[in-house]
C-alpha cells in the first residue's frame, strides 16, 4: 500500500465538501447544472492525483498531476461562478475557495518540480 501523501490528503477531503456541496446545491437551492460541473471536476482532482501515483512513466506522472491542476482550476470557475449567481453567500464560498486555491498551489509546486527534473 502507499503511503497517502499530503496532496491525496486534502484532494479527497475537498472531494467529500464538494460532494456535500453538491447535495446542498440540489437540496436547497434547486440548482442542478452548476452544481453537477463542481461535482464532477471538484471530485476528478483526486481521482487523478491517485492514478498519478500509479504512473507508468515521469511523463504519465507529470500528465496527470497536470490534469488535476486543470480540474481544480475548473472547480474553482464553477465556483467563483456559483457565487456570483448567488448560489452560494460569501462565507460558503469562501471557505471551499480557500481549499481549492490551497491546493491549486500545491499542485502547481509539484507540476513544476516535476518538469524540471
Amino acid at each position: 500500500m502507499v503511503k497517502e501523501s499530503l496532496i491525496d490528503k486534502k484532494a479527497f477531503e475537498f472531494a467529500i465538501r464538494v460532494v456535500n456541496l453538491y447535495n446542498y446545491l440540489c437540496d436547497n437551492k434547486r440548482e442542478f447544472v452548476m452544481s453537477k460541473q463542481l461535482l464532477r471536476s471538484g471530485t476528478s482532482v483526486g481521482a487523478n492525483l491517485r492514478e498519478a501515483t500509479y504512473a507508468q512513466s515521469d511523463a504519465d506522472f507529470i500528465h496527470k498531476n497536470s490534469i488535476a491542476l486543470k480540474e481544480i482550476s475548473e472547480t474553482i470557475y464553477w465556483l467563483d461562478l456559483l457565487h456570483a449567481t448567488n448560489y452560494l453567500n460569501a462565507k460558503e464560498y469562501e471557505d471551499v475557495h480557500n481549499d481549492a486555491v490551497e491546493i491549486i498551489k500545491i499542485l502547481t509546486t509539484i507540476v513544476k518540480r516535476s518538469k524540471a527534473k
